[in-house]
């Protein structure tokens, strides 16, 4: 696999499409940072650690609105590994006219481009969700 964060964006893409309650993918710091984010924002309910040291995975449990609809419209991976995108902290960018959430990898670690932009830390934009 070349892009694990492409894995993990598309496999919330599609348990969300069948209406899935949780979906588990393979675990690394990098997704447990972003699933942080998602679900500080309340884009999913929670996330959990499983399984044993080699193999251990990470379920993501899926948030849907009273209707059934997943609270997650949308998610686009921006830098991907063959063209990374970094931007400084003036134009960090909004997304759905900041009602989206753009992640940013910065020196000081993940963060949303909110927090990056009122910090004035620019970095890599690794995908949008909203």
């Amino acid at each position: 696999m070349t892009d694990p964060i492409a894995d993990m964006l598309t496999r919330i893409r599609n348990a969300q499409m069948r209406k899935h309650e949780a979906v588990a993918m393979p675990l690394s710091k990098v997704k447990v940072a972003m699933l942080r984010i998602l679900r500080d924002e309340g884009l999913i309910r929670d996330y959990k650690v499983t399984g044993s040291a080699p193999f251990q995975e990470v379920k993501v449990a899926l948030k849907y609105d009273d209707t059934k609809a997943p609270v997650i419209s949308g998610l686009r991976r921006v830098s991907k590994p063959g063209l990374r995108v970094y931007v400084g902290h003036e134009s960090l960018p909004l997304v759905k006219r900041g009602m989206g959430v753009a992640i940013v990898s910065t020196s000081k670690g993940l963060m949303t481009a909110r927090v990056a932009r009122r910090s004035k830390i620019g970095g890599e934009v690794l995908c949008h969700v909203w």
